[in-house]
Formats: C-alpha cells, structure tokens, sequence
C-alpha cells in the first residue's frame, strides 16, 4: 500500500468544486496519485534550479521555472 502526502479530503473537495455531482473514491484516489506525480516531477525540477543557481534554498521562482 501506498502512503501519500495529501490526503483523500482536498481531492473530493476539488472535484466537486470542478462541477461533480458525485465522486468515487476511485476517482479521488487517482486525482490524489496523480497531482503527487506531478508535483514530485516540479520539486525534482526545482532542486535542479536551486543547485544550478548555487543555491540550498529553493525560491518560488524555481517552482514556477520549474512547471511551466
């Protein structure tokens, strides 16, 4: 089993607030795997940055550069 950083609660929450009259635990659950996914692919970027700049600190700028 898989542990997660965010939970299950924001997700159903953004998928109602998207327009969803009803939401699975399936479809949390995958929204969950797949914004962790891709924020882990943005902080990776981002450490990138920092150490390019010669920086330990990462910045906001880092984290835009990085998803855009």
């Amino acid at each position: 089993m898989a542990t997660y950083e965010i939970s299950l609660s924001p997700m159903f929450r953004i998928l109602k607030k998207a327009g969803a009259e009803r939401v699975s635990s399936e479809s949390a659950d995958e929204l969950r795997r797949v914004i962790e996914d891709h924020a882990l692919r943005i902080a990776k970027k981002s450490v990138e940055l920092s150490v390019h700049a010669k920086r330990k600190t990462i910045k906001a700028e880092d984290v835009r550069l990085a998803a855009s």
